[in-house]
């Protein structure tokens, strides 16, 4: 079945020769995701996949533990874990399907509406995206369906795609423990919920 890969939304704020407009073009051509042509480039969530967005500490454990995920970014001291779209909307039930709802504040959805600072691709320039990487970059040429964390259906596999619900209580279980561990460090509380609230990953 052909894929047809939608073509890059311009922008007035993207030049069309800029390194910004470059790496949208790439993005469009090459994983058939949408960004929004500012500077910084950012990619649009809710389309083609939402990312779970935690403390840079956590993800970096969650990582080291070898819980399957799908492509990884990081950003400042934020980490973005990208999902299947419609994951953002799962994650507050599946925290209180889980019960770490009200143990896991730093651990939020950026689903449909929301953005992502664009990394630079392998073998891209890129443009003016910051200190925004992949840890784990994308596939090209790889829909983002199977690849992304998902929730499988009662007597379903899941298609090969990492878990969702895994995921989640991966990410929150680390991100509780970052908590814990600043707080014996005498951490201000006020300076935890900084982090999550300046959200560099995401824009409305």
């Amino acid at each position: 079945m052909t894929r047809t890969v939608p073509q890059p939304r311009s922008s007035p704020d993207a030049a069309p020769g800029s390194a910004d407009a470059a790496l949208a073009r790439r993005y469009a051509r090459e994983l058939g995701w949408a960004a929004d042509g500012r500077d910084p480039l950012r990619l649009i969530t809710g389309e083609s996949f939402d990312v779970l967005e935690l403390p840079a500490e956590a993800g970096h454990a969650v990582l080291r533990r070898g819980v399957r995920t799908g492509p990884v970014l990081l950003s400042g001291t934020r980490m973005g874990l990208l999902v299947a779209a419609g994951g953002a909307d799962e994650l507050p039930g599946l925290l209180d399907w889980l019960e770490w709802a009200p143990l896991a504040p730093d651990l939020i959805a950026v689903g449909a509406g929301g953005r992502v600072t664009a990394p630079p691709l392998p073998g891209s320039a890129g443009g003016s995206t910051g200190a925004a990487v992949w840890l784990r970059p994308p596939e090209p040429g790889r829909g983002p369906g199977p690849a992304l964390p998902a929730l499988a259906g009662f007597g379903s596999s899941g298609g090969g795609a990492p878990d969702l619900v895994r995921l989640v209580d991966a990410a929150a279980t680390e991100c509780h423990r970052v908590r814990l561990s600043h707080a014996r460090s005498g951490v201000p509380e006020e300076v935890l919920a900084r982090g999550s609230a300046d959200q560099p990953l995401a824009f409305s």
